[in-house]
C-alpha cells in the first residue's frame, strides 16, 4: 500500500483478465507509459470486483469473456454503485451487441485484441488529456461538452464514423502520429517524410491536416539563409 500513496499523482489501474500471460503483457505495457501505475491484477471477476471496491482505481482494464460470467456484468455493477472508476474494455469480443452494451454502460474505450502497445499508448494518452480537460473546467459550455464526448453523436448512442478527407489515408496518418509520439523536438516536413519514407510534399499534406484537427502546432523558423521553414510539434492540450 505504501507504493500507492507514494505515487498518488499517477493514474491507478486495475487489470481484470483471466489469461495470466495477457494480463502480464498489459502490465508491462502500462509500466512503459508515464503517468500510470498498475495497483492490482485480477484473474476472475470476483477478485476484480473486490479490487475495484477496495482500491477504488481511476481506471479498470476489463476483459469481457471470463469462464464464470462476463465482464459486462461487472461493468453494470460498477455503474449501479456509482463507482468513480473509468473502464476500458480489452477483449477479443467483436460482436456489435457487446460494443453497444459497453457504450450504454459508459466505457471510455473498447480495444479489440490482440493488444498493440502503440494503440494502448494512444488510448491512455487520450485518457490523460480527457481527465485534465474535465479537471480544469470551472463551468461547462456546449463546446466543452462536445470536446469531452468526441466519440458520441449528440442525438444517438452510436459511434461517430470519422471519415478522412481525400488524399489522407489512415496508415500514413498513423505513422506520422507515431513520429510525434516518440519525439519531442520540432520537425520539418522534409524530416518527417524521411522518417516515414515519403516525400516532403506528402508529409506536408498530412502535417497540415493534423494542424487542422488540433494534433500538431507549427512554428516558423527563419534561420540564417533561405526562405522561412515551417516546423511542426505535438500540440499542447
Amino acid at each position: 500500500m505504501s507504493d500507492i500513496s507514494d505515487n498518488s499523482k499517477k493514474i491507478s489501474v486495475v487489470i481484470a483478465e483471466d489469461d495470466k500471460q495477457i494480463a502480464a503483457i498489459q502490465q508491462r505495457f502500462i509500466a512503459r507509459i508515464p503517468g500510470f501505475e498498475v495497483v492490482g491484477v485480477a484473474y476472475n471477476l470476483k477478485d476484480a470486483e473486490e479490487l475495484v471496491d477496495i482500491l477504488k482505481p481511476d481506471l479498470l482494464m476489463l476483459d469481457v469473456r471470463f469462464p464464470s460470467s462476463t465482464g459486462l456484468d461487472l461493468l453494470r455493477r460498477i455503474r449501479a454503485e456509482n463507482a468513480a472508476t473509468d473502464v476500458i474494455l480489452v477483449t477479443a469480443a467483436k460482436e456489435v451487441e457487446t460494443l453497444q452494451e459497453a457504450m450504454r454502460c459508459g466505457v471510455f474505450y473498447y480495444i479489440v485484441k490482440p493488444l498493440i502497445f502503440e494503440h494502448l499508448h494512444d488510448v491512455l494518452s487520450n485518457f490523460i488529456r480527457h481527465r485534465e480537460k474535465i479537471n480544469n473546467v470551472a463551468s461547462l459550455r456546449q463546446d466543452d461538452i462536445d470536446s469531452f464526448l468526441p466519440h458520441r453523436n449528440s442525438s444517438s448512442d452510436e459511434p461517430i464514423v470519422h471519415r478522412l478527407p481525400k488524399g489522407i489515408d489512415a496508415i500514413t496518418l498513423k505513422k506520422i502520429e507515431s513520429v510525434f509520439n516518440n519525439k519531442t523536438e520540432k520537425l520539418s516536413a522534409e524530416e518527417v517524410g524521411h522518417i516515414i519514407g515519403a516525400s516532403r510534399t506528402t508529409a506536408r499534406r498530412y502535417l497540415e491536416y493534423m494542424i487542422g484537427n488540433g494534433h500538431l502546432e507549427a512554428e516558423i523558423n527563419y534561420g540564417s539563409v533561405g526562405r522561412p521553414e515551417r516546423r511542426y510539434k505535438k500540440a499542447l492540450v
